[in-house]
């Protein structure tokens, strides 16, 4: 009997040095195709900046991601949640399911970057003309993802599992009426068939030098939900305001209002919440009280208790201020985005291969962000980690880069060798932990 279970722990011990080595073997492999492929994300991430499309509008963009992951010899289907594009990789060995995302769309934005690929496109948007461009990197994004798809394609018989690319639009959000983005891809059932077991995705950063990993467990990025506020008066001569209900000034009292929410009615020490009023419209002539007045805006939160107490606390305070001014409010409030929700246990478990990748002293802890991401619906349904990818040239100070949805928006190219060799090593390394811990019995 002893010699059996000598035998059986020399067997262990030999089959671990194996998967270990084979493990050496396909983080090199990972790392020296992601750097043959520079030149070749490159080129794809200008062509996609020079020619943007807008949500659910992102036909020329699809096809070139389907014609590229179809030359792969990946399974393509075209077409889901509008025009997303989702690849199935086979690996030749089994094991887990993991899915990356990258975003497809453009923003209503007019370039003013001096660039040999700058956007010229023009269209019109909520009826005004406007350029349209990348302004939030998600052309980045994009062609990362493709190289990403090239490397792990070239070492798919040693692949321990399955790979979904999931190449989704319209994550500014789809034009007003339509569906679109990542709630819509979950509906249509991007994630089952096979089931995707842990999702992961990256998103560029402008004011991050390059290099740099940013991340965080628990909740990254807000909640987002808009609100509109109607605000019902009675017209009058502008030289006569107390023979109506003037909204304007009761649209005034009520924003003033709203700002008290955050300041008085929530726990800021826990975490951050924002109220924007982002477009108020009312009136047509100087001399004139209009009738109505509305207001649009965001309420962001990282809370979900919080969340609650705003969306009851702004129709209180509409309603009630209106009520003092003789008015009436109207308020509606559309629930957007969840919130960006990192997996604590997959963030742990990931972790140590970003900071193998990019170095420790490169990998940072960040506070939490009150703007918001659709990969919050895939985390809702499966466990996620999205993360930060610096691209800000190295050396620039941050109050120099132009920040995201800016017409000055920029990112230094050196950063997608990172960004390639991160997604690729997170798919690798969660599939060998987790088919190891399935064969251990854990």
């Amino acid at each position: 009997m002893k010699h059996v279970t000598q035998y059986l722990s020399a067997a262990v011990f030999i089959t671990i040095v194996a998967q270990g080595a084979v493990g050496q073997t396909m983080s090199a492999q990972i790392d020296k195709k992601a750097e043959s492929l520079e030149k070749k994300v490159v080129a794809w991430r200008r062509d996609i900046h020079e020619h943007p499309e807008l949500g659910n509008r992102e036909f020329q963009t699809a096809a070139k991601i389907a014609a590229h992951l179809q030359s792969l010899g990946i399974e393509v289907k075209t077409g889901v949640g509008k025009t997303g594009v989702v690849g199935l990789l086979k690996g030749g060995k089994p094991g887990p399911v993991v899915a990356l995302r990258a975003d497809m769309d453009g923003l209503p934005v007019t370039e003013r970057v001096d660039l040999p690929f700058k956007s010229t496109v023009q269209t019109e948007y909520n009826g005004q003309k406007t350029g349209v461009m990348h302004a939030c990197g998600h052309d980045t994004h994009v062609a990362m993802l493709m190289g990403a798809a090239e490397v792990l394609a070239s070492m798919k018989a040693d692949l321990p599992g399955t790979v979904k690319f999931i190449f989704q639009p319209a994550e500014e959000g789809a034009p007003t009426g339509e569906e679109g983005g990542a709630q819509l891809m979950v509906k249509e059932g991007v994630l089952e068939n096979p089931k995707v077991d842990a999702i992961f995705g990256l998103h560029i950063n402008s004011q991050t030098e390059v290099g740099k990993i940013g991340y965080r467990p628990g909740g990254t990025m807000a909640a987002v939900d808009q609100f509109a506020i109607k605000l019902h008066g009675k017209q009058t001569h502008g030289a006569s305001p107390w023979s109506g209900v003037d909204p304007i000034v009761t649209a005034a009292q009520v924003i003033m209002g709203l700002q008290t929410i955050v300041s008085r009615n929530l726990p800021l020490t826990e975490n951050a919440a924002v109220i924007t009023v982002g477009a108020i419209h009312g009136g047509i002539r100087q001399n004139i009280i209009p009738e109505e007045v509305n207001m649009i805006g965001t309420i962001r939160s990282l809370d979900a208790d919080m969340q609650k107490t705003m969306h009851r606390r702004i129709k209180e305070v509409a309603v009630n201020i209106a009520e003092s001014a003789g008015a009436k409010a109207d308020v509606d409030i559309d629930i957007m985005y969840p919130i960006t929700y990192n997996d604590p246990k997959l963030t742990a478990q990931m972790l140590g291969t970003l900071e193998t990748v990019a170095g420790n002293d490169n990998v940072r802890l960040i506070p939490a962000q009150t703007g918001a991401e659709d990969f919050s619906f895939y985390q809702q349904k499966v466990p996620g980690f999205f993360y930060f990818l610096g691209g800000m040239a190295k050396g620039k100070k941050r109050d120099d880069a132009a920040p995201h949805h800016t017409p000055d928006f920029q990112i230094d190219e050196s950063c997608f060798v990172l960004g390639m060799k991160s997604l690729c090593h997170l798919t690798v390394n969660y599939m060998q932990q987790t088919k190891g811990a399935i064969t251990s019995g854990k």
